[in-house]
């Protein structure tokens, strides 16, 4: 049985779920299964962490997962666990990276979109290959902020002229 808990961030809440020993799913999407169990204290360590990645003071999370794919997902997923914290790159490039074709590139698109570990495994750090911020399953609104928090973009400024 999965258990489940939320934490607060400044992106709104974030819902970890996992088996007991790893992290199964880190979404932003906080529908909670009728099947799952809450624990409110059982993700103690993710909690730190993400606390500490949205004060600027961590660059990558050391928390187990086992949140399994098809093997082109996992090779994909690798690539995506591979980009540095303050970079982007594109699903072209991944593409490459993995020996794809490149009418493979929305099949990567559709892998870095199965993520279940959004955050954790940085998806948001894939973008368009004109650096457009395509796709996200937390809103295109959060992975801008998580990709000015991590100094890959800056800030914008609103209302400015």
């Amino acid at each position: 049985m999965d258990i489940y808990t939320t934490i607060d961030s400044p992106l709104g809440e974030i819902l970890l779920v996992g088996d007991g020993s790893a992290l199964t799913r880190v979404s932003f999407d906080v529908g909670v299964r009728a099947e799952w169990r809450r624990e409110p204290h059982a993700f103690t360590e993710a909690e730190r962490q993400f606390g500490e990645y949205f004060a600027g003071e961590r660059t990558s999370f050391e928390l187990p997962f086992a949140a399994p794919g098809t093997t082109f997902q996992e090779r994909v997923w690798a690539e995506v666990a591979a980009v540095p914290y303050g970079t982007t790159t594109s699903y072209g490039a991944i593409a490459a990276r993995i020996g794809a074709a490149r009418d493979r590139i929305r099949a990567v698109g559709a892998a870095v979109g199965a993520n279940p570990l959004l955050v954790v495994r940085p998806c948001h750090r894939v973008v368009g290959a004109d650096g457009a911020l395509t796709g996200y399953a937390g809103g295109i609104e959060r992975k801008h902020h998580l990709l000015t928090l991590e100094g890959a973009l800056q800030p914008q400024l609103w209302g400015v002229s």
